[in-house]
């Protein structure tokens, strides 16, 4: 256990310096959604409730944790067409320690993401400052987990030609189905059934309403966290699946 532990932290370490290496990454994971955070609460907070910080700011941030499945994933495509991950499998180090050592690292990139952008926000509106946003900001580490499973999975899958077009589905997804940017009164029922269904607008509803604060927690806590649970589950699991398969192929 001990030797695994070491395993892990050594892989974690590598991969949180190629993923900071590049400062490209660092602009779109957190200098762009930090721009939209601020933008778009100056010039629509006073026309809709939507654009408020207790529900922008949460919103930015699942929206900023959808391209943690990018950088995940091209990491992970890449480490596998390199000689990297080839040398790695003649060591006693299991699957499951590579898989650790890249989730590891996205959580504090994600952890960064959430304290500067609440921060920010309570820096706008003082109001924003809470116990609710210390509570937003330990959540935010769980819909973190479903990008970065998104992230494992496609990475498996996908060479790192086609990882930016396959990613951008989520990012859209988590942008578009999230609801955060537009009012969903008037919008067709099955429309909203489909947005409710999937983990877009469920891992958005759920920051928010952390951070907000509801008298519905079944409904606007637990429900939208199960979902998003469920589908963390499925897909970090098919990802460590097929990355089993190929690991043993090659």
């Amino acid at each position: 256990m001990k030797d695994a532990l070491k395993r892990i932290s050594a892989l974690t370490k590598r991969n949180l310096k190629e993923i900071l290496r590049d400062p490209i990454s660092l602009i779109f994971l957190i200098g762009l959604p930090l721009f939209m955070l601020i933008l778009f609460y100056y010039i629509f907070h006073n026309l809709t409730a939507q654009f408020e910080m207790r529900y922008l700011a949460p919103g930015i941030i699942a929206f900023s944790q959808a391209f943690l499945t990018l950088f995940v994933g091209l990491l992970m495509s890449l480490d596998r067409a390199s000689a990297f991950l080839i040398r790695l499998y003649v060591t006693p180090a299991g699957s499951y320690e590579f898989i650790a050592g890249y989730v590891l690292a996205m959580l504090p990139i994600s952890l960064v993401q959430s304290v500067l952008f609440f921060v920010t926000a309570g820096i706008i509106e003082p109001s924003f400052f809470s116990v609710n946003m210390i509570w937003g900001v330990l959540c935010s580490l769980v819909t973190a987990l479903l990008f970065i499973g998104f992230g494992i999975l496609f990475g498996s899958v996908c060479n790192e030609k086609a990882i930016g077009g396959i990613a951008s589905i989520v990012i859209s997804g988590q942008s578009v189905l999230s609801g955060m940017w537009f009012p969903l009164e008037g919008i067709d029922k099955n429309v909203i059934t489909v947005m409710n269904v999937l983990p877009f607008r469920p891992a958005a509803q759920f920051l928010q309403h952390i951070v907000s604060g509801t008298e519905a927690v079944f409904d606007d806590i637990i429900k939208p966290l199960l979902i998003v649970l469920a589908y963390t589950v499925v897909i970090t699991t098919a990802g460590i699946l097929v990355y089993n398969a190929k690991m043993k192929r090659q």
